[in-house]
Formats: C-alpha cells, sequence, structure tokens
C-alpha cells in the first residue's frame, strides 16, 4: 500500500524501518489469519498477542527499562503500528492496541514491582492486557462510574459491573476505575486487578459488529491488595485521561489505516473492473470519489502525526491535536470505506469480501475511547480555552 506520508518530517529514520519491516510482517503472518476471525476470534486474538509478542511488536508499548523499544512511549510508532495492522486484520489491530492501553496505565503510573511484574509479560505476548473504565451507564461520563472500592485488610475490596470491556474472558489482568471518594471525578482510583482474582467473573459475552472479543466484567467483594492500587487515591481520573492522551490519537491511525486499504481495494478493482465498454477508473464520476478518498485519507495521516509529533517531541498534553486526530480521522475513514463498498458494488456487500470487512470493522472507532460527539466537544473546548486573553491584557 502506498505510504508516502513516511517522507514527511513527521518521522525519522526508526519509523521509516519500523514500517518496512512491520509491512512485511503484516502482509505475511496476520493478514492470513483475518479468514479465521469470525470462526473463533477468542483463538486468534491469542494467537496474534503470541505472534506480536514473538515478533517484537509488542515492544513498542512498554518502556526500554522493562523489555520495549524506546525509553518512553513513541506515539509515532504506537500510530504506524496501529495503521499498518489495522490494514492487514482489524482483529491484530485489536490485539495491539489492548496490549497498549491495558498496560500504559502502569508505565505511567505504577509502583517499580507492578512495572516489573506485568510488562516485560506484555511485551512478550504473554500476558494479555484489558482496560475496564466504561460502565452499563457511564461511558464517556467518566465521573458517573458507580463501582467501588472501600478500604479492607491491607487492599480494597470492588464492587461494581464493568461492560464494553476489550478482552473480558481473555485478559490476564484489568486496569480497573473504581470509586474510592465521594462523587464526581475526584473520587476514583485505578487498580490492577488479576483475572484470576477472587470475585471477579465474566458473565457475558458481547457480540459486535467485527468479530472483536468484548464483554462485562462483574467484581463481588473482589479484594486487590494496596499495592495494585495506580498512583495515589483520587487519581483515577487522571490515570484515565493520561492513558487516553496517548492512546486517541492511536484510534486516529487505526482508522488511518482501515481508510488507505479501503482506497488500496478501490483503485485495484476500478482499474480492473469493466463496464459499458471500458474499465471503471475511466468514468469521470469514479475519477470524482477516488479523488475525495485520497484527499480524506492525506488529511487524516496529517492530523494524526501532528497529534502524535506533538505529544512525542513538545512532550505535552495534546488534547486538542488528539481529539481532532480522532474525530476527523474515523469520521473520514467511514466515508472513504462507504466509497470503497459503493465503487465495488455487489461484490462490496458480500460477505468476506475486503471492503466488506472493513465497512464493519470501521464503524466503532467513531464510538469508543470517546464518540465524535464528544470529540467535538473537546475540541470547542481547547479552541475556547486558547482564546482567552491573557491575564495582562485582561487587566489591562
Amino acid at each position: 500500500m502506498n505510504r508516502d506520508h513516511l517522507l514527511w518530517p513527521f518521522f525519522g529514520e526508526a519509523h521509516r524501518q519500523l514500517a518496512r519491516e512491520l509491512e512485511a510482517w503484516a502482509q505475511r503472518e496476520a493478514e492470513p489469519l483475518a479468514a479465521q476471525e469470525e470462526e473463533d476470534p477468542d483463538r486468534v486474538s491469542r494467537e496474534l498477542v503470541r505472534r506480536l509478542g514473538e515478533a517484537g511488536w509488542l515492544r513498542y508499548c512498554v518502556p526500554q527499562a522493562y523489555g520495549g523499544m524506546f525509553d518512553d512511549l513513541d506515539v509515532r510508532s504506537l500510530c504506524l503500528v496501529r495503521e499498518i495492522l489495522a490494514g492487514y486484520s482489524g482483529l491484530a489491530d485489536f490485539a495491539f492496541a489492548m496490549q497498549g492501553l491495558g498496560s500504559a496505565p502502569i508505565t505511567l503510573f505504577g509502583s517499580d514491582s507492578l512495572r516489573a511484574r506485568y510488562l516485560p509479560e506484555v511485551a512478550r505476548g504473554r500476558r494479555i492486557a484489558a482496560f475496564a473504565l466504561s460502565e452499563p451507564q457511564a461511558g464517556s461520563d467518566v465521573g458517573g462510574i458507580t463501582t467501588s472500592a472501600r478500604r479492607s485488610e491491607g487492599g480494597y475490596v470492588l464492587d461494581g459491573i464493568k461492560t464494553w470491556i476489550s478482552n473480558a474472558g481473555l485478559a490476564d489482568h484489568y486496569v480497573v476505575f473504581a470509586r474510592t471518594g465521594g462523587p464526581g471525578k475526584e473520587g476514583l482510583s485505578a487498580f490492577v486487578v488479576d483475572a484470576d482474582a477472587p470475585g471477579l467473573a465474566v458473565p457475558e459475552r458481547i457480540r459486535v459488529l467485527a468479530p472483536h472479543p468484548l464483554g462485562t466484567l462483574s467484581l463481588r467483594d473482589c479484594w486487590v491488595p494496596e499495592s495494585h492500587r495506580l498512583g495515589e487515591e483520587g487519581q483515577g481520573f487522571e490515570v484515565a485521561m493520561r492513558t487516553l492522551d496517548v492512546f486517541r490519537t492511536t484510534v486516529g491511525a487505526a482508522a488511518l489505516g482501515f481508510a488507505r486499504r479501503a482506497l488500496h481495494e478501490a483503485l485495484r478493482f476500478v482499474q480492473e473492473r469493466v463496464a459499458f465498454g471500458q474499465v471503471l477508473s475511466r468514468f469521470q464520476m469514479v475519477r470524482e470519489k477516488l479523488a475525495h478518498m485520497a484527499l480524506e485519507v492525506d488529511a487524516a495521516a496529517l492530523l494524526v502525526y501532528r497529534a502524535a509529533w506533538v505529544k512525542d517531541e513538545l512532550g505535552r498534553r495534546a488534547t486538542r491535536e488528539a481529539s481532532m486526530a480522532k474525530l476527523y480521522a474515523t469520521e473520514a475513514a467511514q466515508r472513504v470505506v462507504d466509497s470503497a463498498v459503493q465503487l465495488w458494488g455487489a461484490r462490496g456487500v458480500v460477505h468476506g469480501s475486503p471492503v466488506e470487512r472493513l465497512y464493519r470493522e470501521v464503524r466503532a472507532l467513531r464510538i469508543y475511547e470517546g464518540t465524535s460527539e464528544i470529540q467535538t466537544l473537546v475540541v470547542a473546548q481547547e479552541v475556547l480555552r486558547s482564546a482567552r486573553p491573557e491575564p495582562a491584557e485582561e487587566a489591562r
């Protein structure tokens, strides 16, 4: 697939080498498994995590001190991995993303002992990670979380329900957010809960459009040691937001991967399919559609990798840039994939065709890790904040 964007100044030679090597690996190792995803997504997910670990790709999810590739998480690398994997297998992208999302809170807020226990195994693909934030009545509204954590005998007892949890039933550990204090965001704390902890159960698996392992967690008198708390009591909201500040941009990268593959498949199809005596690519309306698809792909790439560069090179929160990247890239990918299906015609809705798979994969990205509507509100808030006059100006 065309990756001219790797020539942009956002990237160094290490990023370009990563992309070249991963492209070959994904085509050889991940894409063949895509045909088996719907038959047994749990087995394929485990297999993908194992292969990603053995090949060294999961090293990008953890710091160098614990078996990772770089001293700190490199968002451009995370984005490149997700973009490339998504183009070949939505489940491979899912497997990689969850290893990152379910271990980043430990990287950012865990004690040395927690990092040493969990991160090397995540990097090797020997431990499957999960991130348990959402609840039946609390998705984007993190402050509405009702799962409780009360102190007891050198630890905490957790009670509550978590849902829409990726890797539920597969994970070896979950990063769980629960209420240790009063109402609102300030009363939340985060904990690492092992899958075999007494009182933790997976009462329900949830089937969605794409074959991704999701489910519901039940916590009933589930005791975890105090040493498994991430950060301080009441710091849970910060744990969640700083984690999402890294991985929200990568959701845009996954969308970019789906869109780039859709454009690739559309270009291939319209140059082969003959109608009314000529290939489809000769028709002006087809060319117009292709032009808009290419425009959306490049615009999404610019926003995604600008946000990643800001996080990596400027070392600051990239809330505005990450939300813009996620919002635009996921919405644009939906349009690009839809256009690819339209160009394929009847073949585009045949179950298992490349563009039909992309059509099912891409839809969820506009919802998880903050819906498009929430991202719009975040962007507006950040724009208004940047437009406020400096205190000196207000005094004048």
